[in-house]
């Protein structure tokens, strides 16, 4: 008895392990489906022949090339994609590598499974669009330009012979990008034996060939919107509601397309309240200065996700305008408690008469950044259903566990005894 309750306890346990690994499985394949990092790029176009791939033709059903693809481009690791007229925007975070891969999908030496339709060489090719001058591209060449947020137009990265050092089904690695703007092109030739073989002599007079071209634009951009302000004395980070005598500086962190405004405001002449200095209020940009007296407030947002971040900073060493960027209270009520007794701290902070307690206000709270958290979908968590599964399997098998051993005790008793 003890050796089936044994079997039927392995058995439960085995049929529950099985069901719980079930789950996280089921779990992956739905956060695989819904996190959105995955963005397919690229179609051919036929790009004439000998015309340095400027063509842009649709492929009809009378082409080589028509029905089939040759690879795809892939963008991985980002956060977020938005269209920009008609661009895609990748947003990225901290700890995103913005990466292009490519997959070929066919094989070169005989496309669309037709060994006499093969990628062909072309040993004076040029690209006229990019500007990349005549040369040897081999079977295929790659070619990326890189525009910076300065409007910059780099130099083309060329990458000739480039179809015949990619492996056939892989997602190969082209590049990882930073912030900016990118054109990727893939140009190469496809060379048809039989658009001119004789038919009757099955003789090779003249074979086809054919340029085609894919191409595509991206940009990549940081999607947050902070903006860092430092000291221009002591280079010491300032924190949102700081001041300082010396004045400071503002860091973008390398977020280059961030908008920033910035406006100043200054005592007023009856001492009571802030008035805005219209004709300061502007623009600002990264790396700009401000070593005027005045309070600062500074406004960075990022186009892409429409997410501002605001800041104050207080320029000079008046009590007052310190308090004021300290705690937020207006200027008139500053003045007011310090009629009353009040006093200012060193660092801003309001000290009531006969008090010790500090009045100020939050700095820089809900600006850091959190670690994600998986969105709670309202689904029932998997901890309860494995938890109640390991209670009611232990149960059953030392509830069998026990019935066996009482029966075992009940056949030792002798006859007489019973």
């Amino acid at each position: 008895m003890d050796i089936k309750i044994s079997k039927i306890g392995v058995f439960l346990v085995a049929l529950f392990a099985a069901a719980t690994l079930a789950l996280p499985t089921v779990a992956m394949a739905e956060g695989e489906s819904q996190d959105g990092t995955r963005y397919y790029l690229g179609e051919s176009v036929n790009a004439g022949t000998d015309t340095g791939y400027s063509e842009d033709n649709a492929i009809g059903k009378d082409d080589i090339h028509y029905s089939w693809e040759l690879g795809r481009f892939l963008v991985s690791d980002y956060t977020r994609v938005s269209d920009d007229n008609g661009t895609p925007v990748f947003l990225k975070n901290v700890g995103d590598e913005v990466t292009l891969t490519f997959n070929l999908q066919q094989d070169i030496n005989q496309l669309n499974g037709n060994s006499d339709v093969t990628i062909d060489t072309d040993p004076n090719g040029y690209d006229q669009r990019l500007g990349v001058p005549q040369q040897d591209f081999g079977r295929g060449t790659l070619i990326i330009r890189y525009t910076d947020y300065q409007n910059n137009r780099h130099e083309p990265t060329v990458y000739t012979n480039y179809l015949d050092g990619v492996a056939q089904g892989a997602d190969t690695v082209v590049k990882t990008f930073e912030e900016g703007d990118y054109e990727v092109v893939l140009d190469y030739s496809i060379k048809n034996v039989n658009h001119g073989r004789l038919p009757w002599v099955n003789i090779e007079v003249f074979p086809g060939v054919t340029d085609y071209t894919m191409r595509f634009n991206i940009k990549v951009r940081n999607g947050n919107c902070m903006v860092y302000p430092f000291d221009v004395k002591t280079g010491n980070e300032l924190t949102n509601t700081a001041f300082t005598e010396n004045g400071f500086r503002l860091d973008l962190a390398r977020s280059r397309y961030l908008n920033i405004d910035v406006k100043k405001e200054m005592l007023a002449d009856n001492g009571n309240e802030l008035v805005a200095d219209t004709r300061f209020n502007k623009p600002a940009r990264d790396g700009e200065e401000f070593t005027d007296e005045g309070v600062y407030t500074f406004k960075v947002t990022n186009r892409y996700t429409g997410q501002s971040t605001e800041k104050m900073i207080y320029v000079g060493a008046d009590p007052v305008l310190k308090a004021h960027a300290k705690t937020g209270k207006p200027v008139s009520e500053i003045k007011t408690m310090l009629a009353d007794g009040a006093t200012v701290g060193d660092d801003g902070t309001l000290v009531k008469a006969g008090q010790t307690v500090v009045e100020a206000l939050p700095t820089d709270e809900g600006e850091t950044t959190k670690p994600a958290v998986e969105e709670d979908k309202g689904g029932f968590p998997v901890a309860i259903p494995i938890a109640v599964g390991i209670v009611i399997v232990l149960a059953l098998v030392f509830a069998l566990r026990g019935r066996g051993k009482k029966k075992a005790a009940d056949d030792d008793v002798p006859p007489s005894e019973v």
